[in-house]
Parts: C-alpha cells; sequence; structure tokens
C-alpha cells in the first residue's frame, strides 16, 4: 500500500511538471516569435509609416469627421533635433503621408508646430526647416507654432518657416548662435606623465585638434570659417521671417541669450508671448480660411511601434528606475548626434 501511495504521488508530480514545463515553453515560444515578428517589421517600410491620431479641435472635439471636411496638422518638433523622432526623415515621412489616404486630396489647410526643443544639430535644424518651408510654399498653406516650454536654437531656425509664433508666457525663447565642442586637450597631462600617443594622417591639418598633440596656431582657421557661416545664416534667416527683431541688436546686444516669452515678444523673437494652444489653433483655422462655427478635424501622424516595444518601454517606466533611464536618455541623445556643428542651447 506505501509502495502504491508513493507511485501515486510521484506520478502527480510528475504530471504536474509536464505541465508546467509545456506552459512555459509555449510562452518562450510565444514571446520568441513576438521577438521576430517586432524585428522583421522594423526592417520594413511599413514600420516607418505614420498612424494618424485624432486631437481635440479648439472647442475640444474630436470626433471623425468626414473625409471632406478641413483639416489641420499638428507636428511635434520635441526634443532634442537630430535623435528620436526629430530627424528630417521622420518629419519628411509625416509631410508626405499628411497628402495621402484620408487626408489625401489636399486636404490639410495649416499645420501648427507645437515646439519644446533646446536645439541639436545643423543639419536636421536646417532640414526640418526646408521640409516645412517647402511644403508650405506648395500647398499655399500657412504655418503657426506654438511654444510650450522652450524654443532655443535650432528651435528657432525651425520656427523661421512659420508664419507667426506663440507662447505661454513661461516659454524660454532664442539663443540664436552655433556651438563647436567644448574640445579638450590632454597633450600636457601626458607629456607629464610619459604618456605618448601617435595619429597617422595626410594633408594639412587633418589631424586638426588632436587632443594627444600639441595644438599648433591656426589649425583650427577653417572651422572657424565653417562656425562664422553657419551663425551669419543662421542671424539672416531668423531677422528675415523676424521683421521686428532688429539684426544688429541680436548680433551685439541679445546675442545667443534666452528670454522669457513676454520678453522675447517685445524683442520681436514671436509674436506672442501670452498665449495659448487654444488661441494659436483658433488663430491658425482663421488663417487657413476655416469658416467660424465650421466642423474641421485636428490631426496628428505619429510612428507606429511594435506591440512588443510599447510593452517594454511601459515596464521600464514602470520600474523603480524609470526616472533616471529618462534622464540618463535625455543627456545620452546630445551624445548621438552625428555631427561636430550645433544649432543647441545647452548651458549644463
Amino acid at each position: 500500500m506505501n509502495i502504491s501511495r508513493e507511485s501515486i504521488f510521484i506520478s502527480a508530480i510528475r504530471s504536474f511538471c509536464n505541465a508546467f514545463f509545456a506552459i512555459l515553453g509555449i510562452v518562450v515560444c510565444v514571446v520568441l516569435i513576438a521577438f521576430l515578428v517586432a524585428f522583421a517589421m522594423g526592417g520594413s517600410s511599413s514600420a516607418h509609416r505614420n498612424q494618424i491620431s485624432l486631437l481635440p479641435d479648439a472647442e475640444g472635439n474630436r470626433d471623425l469627421l468626414p473625409i471632406t471636411s478641413p483639416a489641420i496638422l499638428k507636428i511635434n518638433i520635441d526634443g532634442i533635433i537630430g535623435t528620436g523622432k526629430l530627424t528630417t526623415k521622420q518629419i519628411e515621412s509625416k509631410l508626405l503621408e499628411s497628402q495621402e489616404g484620408m487626408l489625401k486630396n489636399n486636404r490639410i489647410k495649416g499645420i501648427l508646430l507645437h515646439i519644446d526643443t533646446p536645439g541639436g544639430g545643423v543639419t536636421d535644424s536646417n532640414g526640418i526647416y526646408e521640409a516645412i518651408k517647402a511644403y508650405k510654399d506648395k500647398h499655399k498653406i500657412p504655418v503657426f507654432a506654438y511654444v510650450d516650454g522652450m524654443c532655443a536654437s535650432g528651435g528657432m531656425y525651425i520656427s523661421s518657416a512659420t508664419d507667426r509664433i506663440y507662447s505661454s508666457e513661461i516659454s524660454i525663447i532664442g539663443s540664436v548662435g552655433v556651438i563647436l565642442g567644448p574640445v579638450f586637450n590632454f597633450h600636457g597631462f601626458m607629456e607629464k606623465w610619459g604618456i605618448k600617443a601617435k595619429t597617422i594622417a595626410k594633408g594639412k591639418d587633418k589631424a586638426m585638434l588632436n587632443p594627444f598633440t600639441d595644438w599648433k596656431t591656426g589649425e583650427d582657421q577653417s572651422l572657424y570659417a565653417v562656425t562664422d557661416y553657419m551663425y551669419k545664416h543662421f542671424v539672416e534667416l531668423v531677422v528675415e521671417a523676424r521683421p521686428k527683431l532688429n539684426k544688429a541688436k541680436l548680433i551685439n546686444d541679445y546675442g545667443a541669450q534666452v528670454y522669457i516669452a513676454p520678453t522675447a515678444a517685445k524683442l520681436g523673437y514671436i509674436d506672442d508671448g501670452y498665449s495659448s494652444y487654444t488661441k494659436a489653433l483658433t488663430d491658425l483655422t482663421m488663417a487657413a480660411g476655416i469658416k467660424s462655427g465650421e466642423k474641421y478635424q485636428v490631426v496628428e501622424l505619429k510612428t507606429q511601434k511594435s506591440f512588443v516595444l510599447e510593452i517594454l518601454e511601459s515596464q521600464a517606466r514602470s520600474s523603480s528606475f524609470g526616472g533616471l533611464k529618462q534622464l540618463l536618455s535625455s543627456k545620452k541623445e546630445v551624445f548621438e548626434l552625428n555631427e561636430p556643428f550645433l544649432y543647441l542651447y545647452q548651458p549644463n
């Protein structure tokens, strides 16, 4: 009898283990398949397509309207320009798709840029500016900007493609300038401790500003020339777009300083420093020819993510180290910029 009871017990344990590992195997297979699908989607062109999101209008309505109704496209200029979703390629994709599908037949009557950026790379700042300006000129529509947080350096560059700039009264505006560096030199330290380094280069000043050798006078002359050109181009771009902004004062007095929105409005950086998103949106619809009382759709084109990526990001945000990860991620973005010249406000 004891042998029989032990056999039944062992049999039950064996059945439980078989069932447990079978379920575990299924779960592992599902997760692996999900990751493979997500990886495959990441390499396909469809992963870069954007999904239409309906946003509230100035009255708070966001009902789905007929495809014949006018629409306003909201584009977020949020974060470091040249990283993540804020690249020329991403913005061009959204502008292209704003004339396709449910939005085709010139349904977009205006664009509202929602800006909160300290700037970023020179290349993408210029690329996004050119893309928005070309779209505006081609489709003959108004483009407004609303600043909610910061519009500095590259943000000012991009906003120069707009017709009007609105801002919340606690936003920060300005920083018209270009920066390269800082570039460090360790030659004296290495010489003191007997450390040597060799760089093989061909071409005069090819190894300019090498941190491990003593810098020669004049080797950085071309970098000064490039920086000067980019700065002058920035200034000309801004003062042409903002005629109330005095060029001489911008160069000699304001420089690359930043200002609170009401002050920035007085100086000519923006049009309205005591505004709101609703006010900017309402004025844009009027400029777009949308009549008072006429229904319109506000849309945003968001980059689609795989459900696996959504789950992973959600877990990262909800973890006890989520805040730290977010802080480190924001700092890491600056180092992701793959260019030396920056339209970036970064005092610290």
